[in-house]
């Protein structure tokens, strides 16, 4: 573990039952059972940055909670941010607060397309991501990922014919939850390149931006836009600072699309933030960087743990390498189980709560989606019932 590692305890184990979380005290409304090690829900274990913590502690000590505006200061403690970690400077007035990035989905779709007309996804992919398209009544079009060299690449091609079908919007995974690819350069042109001839709206989400590993580097599509281009970016301090409960996002973009989608959330009336969720956005993206630094050493160490144990231990389950975010993309068609059956197997015998790969869609079936974002022995527990029930003394 590096130096500044030490600095922060990523070993701690913190006990999270009886808080209302949904990973912990929601596990028997998923999985059935409370006997589950939880490795499911996109939220970390560990405890937020000191700068979060003292930033609420303050703000809490005050005792009115009353209705608060979001201050200029918050804006630009993001747009610093944005400026330092991704080269990528933005005005504060291309800002817009939004009530979480999951919402901002849901808001694109009826901002930029009307009933029945055709959003395009690539799955498989956060399943937020169809419920945006369903529940608004548009029409889903697939563009998968394509398999290649034990990862995935974007079908660009495929992604033409999308667009020249009538497609209006492509909700973009950037970096890509659940198979970890952070895209380069030449991946985000050529999806540009399809936008510009088609005249598609891109919504970006780039909620897990920061959770880069070492030697990636994530390139915010915005960065390489040109006159005309229609991009929307949504960004969060939820997943890079583990604060996702307090539900407080932004939105980078041009005055037409960020009014669209405005005028979406105000119809609904729904509010930008709270005393709280505002205090720790502006505190992690002042004061966060040193404990996320050291954050994304720790992950890429336990990726690589959790990789080395699974070739050895793990016959049957291939865990794809991640280049970003703290999820690992479990590939387990060679243990020859259909969906309901592998859902079966890891919380029935190896007493492990994941998401099911189905629910990503096409191209999910057959694997299973592990948050690493724990304590190092959490994990290895995890690893260690999984490999117990592979055991041939098991079967």
């Amino acid at each position: 573990m590096s130096p500044a590692a030490h600095a922060f305890d990523f070993d701690r184990i913190i006990d999270r039952e009886h808080t209302a979380s949904v990973k912990y005290d929601g596990r028997k409304a998923v999985f059935g059972s409370d006997d589950v090690l939880p490795l499911w829900v996109a939220d970390m274990d560990f405890a937020a940055p000191p700068a979060v913590l003292d930033a609420l502690a303050a703000r809490a000590a005050h005792p009115v909670y009353g209705y608060t505006l979001c201050p200029d200061s918050a804006t630009d403690a993001l747009t610093g941010w944005l400026a330092e970690r991704h080269g990528w400077r933005v005005a504060r007035d291309a800002v817009s607060m939004c009530p979480g990035v999951v919402p901002t989905l849901y808001a694109a779709v009826q901002a930029f397309t009307a009933p029945g007309e055709g959003v395009i996804v690539q799955p498989p992919v956060y399943p937020p991501f169809f419920g945006a398209i369903r529940d608004s009544a548009r029409q889903l079009i697939e563009n998968p990922l394509v398999e290649h060299d034990g990862g995935y690449t974007m079908d660009l091609a495929h992604l033409e014919k999308c667009a020249a079908a009538g497609a209006k919007l492509l909700l973009l995974c950037s970096p890509h939850n659940p198979v970890g690819r952070v895209w380069t350069r030449e991946e985000l042109d050529g999806v540009l390149d399809v936008a510009r001839r088609h005249g598609l709206v891109v919504l970006s989400d780039e909620i897990h931006a920061d959770l880069i590993h070492p030697g990636e580097q994530h390139i915010a599509l915005a960065t390489l836009a040109q006159h005309g281009d229609r991009i929307v970016t949504a960004v969060a301090p939820s997943k890079t600072f583990n604060v996702p409960g307090l539900g407080l996002s932004a939105l980078v973009a041009e005055q037409r699309e960020r009014s669209a989608i405005e005028h979406v959330f105000a119809r609904l009336h729904v509010g930008n933030g709270n005393p709280f969720s505002i205090a720790a956005f502006e505190a992690a993206y002042r004061g966060g960087a040193p404990w996320l630094d050291a954050l994304m050493q720790y992950v890429a160490g336990t990726r690589d743990k959790v990789m080395a144990f699974a070739h050895e231990h793990l016959p049957g389950i291939r865990v794809v390498r991640a280049q970003g975010t703290y999820l690992l993309w479990l590939d387990c068609r060679a243990l020859g189980l259909d969906d309901a059956r592998l859902r079966d197997f890891f919380v029935r015998e190896a007493r492990v709560g994941m998401n099911p790969g189905i629910s990503f869609g096409t191209g999910g079936s057959g694997h299973m989606r592990l948050n690493i974002g724990a304590p190092r022995a959490v994990v290895r527990s995890a690893l260690e019932r999984i490999a117990a029930a592979l055991s041939p003394a098991r079967n």
